[in-house]
């Protein structure tokens, strides 16, 4: 299994978007992440200084947003979406697209949920429950 490092992630979007101002191509992955950046340009700056990148901290109490976190969670629901992983996430996150009118919104709503999911097993030492990820996503779209 690849493991890419901190640095390996910000070097991937940090490339992608350098590729993506000079009208580059770009590899499946990349298109992928393209169009994830184009959404983003309130992470632009930060993506356009791969030193800057590097070597930023983006801690919790600072209140920042961690611009290659956020991209990164974007390309995890998408591929989640492609492979229907956790069985029934596509379903959820596409009728909670329909309920908000904005599958950008469902994404940003299913990171919640994706985020609650990891922070539950890291501070459990149990894997990751889908099911209970799922839930979360299902119930923000019945709501």
């Amino acid at each position: 299994m690849y493991e890419p490092s901190q640095h390996d992630v910000r070097r991937f979007f940090c490339e992608t978007r350098r590729k993506q101002r000079e009208a580059l191509p770009l590899t499946p992955m990349e298109a992928v992440a393209a169009d994830w950046i184009a959404q983003h340009p309130e992470h632009f700056d930060a993506l356009d200084d791969l030193d800057a990148a590097l070597a930023s901290v983006y801690a919790v109490e600072d209140g920042k947003t961690n611009p290659f976190l956020h991209l990164s969670m974007h390309l995890s629901i998408t591929e989640q979406l492609a492979i229907d992983q956790p069985r029934g996430i596509k379903q959820a996150v596409e009728l909670l697209a329909a309920r908000l009118g904005s599958m950008h919104d469902a994404q940003h709503q299913t990171m919640e949920c994706l985020g609650e999911m990891v922070w539950a097993s890291q501070r459990s030492g149990l894997p990751p429950d889908g099911e209970r990820y799922l839930e979360c996503v299902r119930r923000r779209a019945t709501r």
